[in-house]
């Protein structure tokens, strides 16, 4: 087996932060920067908190894309120096060290690469994720609580935050439908390309006989609104109400009727939130959620008028995009971009990035 050629692989990295560098354009990043600084040390900054929100959310993305690109490139100038000297002392702990760090630059750079690709209106937001169960009767609640769960695993790995919003619970086993709000930098780019339906293949555990079943399970991603998207809602457009939450089972986890549920009647859109303890909390953020859904069909629609002047037929979010195929043979394969797994158990752990990475360039290059 030939010896491990760690001077070019530094040399890659270096070469491929190079291009992102490039493409970024570092110094017009840092002249915004400053420019953004200066508005946000404005004395009367927050006399116009619209304006204000603004400014400090410019300011937060580009200072996080200016110290991701400054880390990695002062990690790749260390690790020559890294190298020298395990070679010189024929430290063979050292040699694993700059292996592991070698390993770690290379995931660093892939993602920041892809984050390049992100240049939509509303990717750097904070994402609303909504999971239903759909056709497949209670082996679909099961495939939803299991999509949930999978997505979950992802954040952590990638150290975004989740708060739920609302979940149903079905009679037998599983989930009706979740929505839970995910937070951290570009977490809706980075999950949009996640919206479709996902397609279990599997023995049944719910089926006496051992029989081979199909469930499927809807992905609704949609970004959060902030306070410069006026979505007006008027209060004749919707009904609204309060409701015991409830866990597993339907037994009561609440002796108050804090749950809220907004429903939004010209367009027939549902929402619902049970995680807050007082009724008032529960109704801000489920008109938040609302508005963010409220959004995204304004959204479709900009989009679906572009569309058929364009001629293309692109189909909406109900589009089956993933299959999980788990029995007879082990395969998660997405049929947007043919990427595929074999560790069907790695993925379902939240092992996504090949997926969502080969999604964001799928979607760039059909734009």
């Amino acid at each position: 087996m030939a010896e491990r050629d760690f001077n070019q692989e530094v040399a890659a990295l270096n070469a491929t932060l190079s291009s992102i560098e490039s493409v970024l354009d570092v110094p017009r990043l840092m002249s915004q920067k400053d420019e953004l600084e200066a508005k946000a040390g404005a004395p009367d900054l927050w006399n116009d908190p619209e304006s204000a929100q603004k400014v400090t959310s410019a300011l937060s993305r580009v200072q996080s894309i200016i110290n991701k690109v400054t880390s990695l490139r002062s990690r790749i100038s260390d690790l020559p120096i890294m190298l020298e000297l395990a070679t010189a002392e024929e430290d063979a702990s050292a040699k694993i060290e700059v292996e592991k760090e070698l390993e770690a630059l290379s995931v660093a750079i892939s993602e920041l690469e892809v984050q390049t690709l992100l240049s939509g209106e509303y990717d750097h937001r904070d994402a609303l994720v909504t999971i239903r169960s759909e056709a497949g009767g209670v082996d679909a609640a099961d495939w939803a609580e299991m999509v949930s769960r999978m997505y979950f695993r992802y954040c952590e790995r990638h150290d975004y935050s989740v708060n739920v919003l609302e979940t149903s619970y079905a009679e037998e086993a599983g989930i009706k439908s979740t929505t839970f709000r995910v937070s951290g930098s570009y977490a809706y780019g980075t999950l949009s390309v996640e919206q479709g339906t996902h397609r279990l293949v599997r023995i049944s555990p719910f089926d006496s006989q051992n029989r081979r079943h199909t469930s499927f399970a809807g992905v609704e991603v949609v970004p959060v609104v902030d306070q410069s998207d006026h979505i007006d809602i008027d209060e004749k457009d919707i009904r609204i109400d309060v409701y015991r939450s409830s866990g597993p089972g339907g037994q009561g986890v609440n002796t108050t009727d804090s749950a809220v549920r907004i429903t939004h009647i010209p367009t027939g859109i549902v929402v619902s939130c049970q995680n807050e303890r007082s009724q008032i909390q529960n109704r801000a953020t489920a008109m938040a959620v609302l508005q963010s859904k409220l959004l995204e069909k304004r959204n479709q629609e900009e989009r679906a008028k572009i569309d058929a002047l364009r001629g293309d037929s692109g189909g909406s979010w109900g589009n089956q995009i993933r299959s999980y195929v788990l029995h007879p043979y082990q395969m998660v394969k997405d049929h947007r971009t043919d990427f595929e797994m074999g560790n069907t158990q790695a993925v379902l752990d939240g092992d996504l990035d090949g997926f969502i990475a080969e999604g964001i360039r799928w979607r760039r290059e059909k734009k």
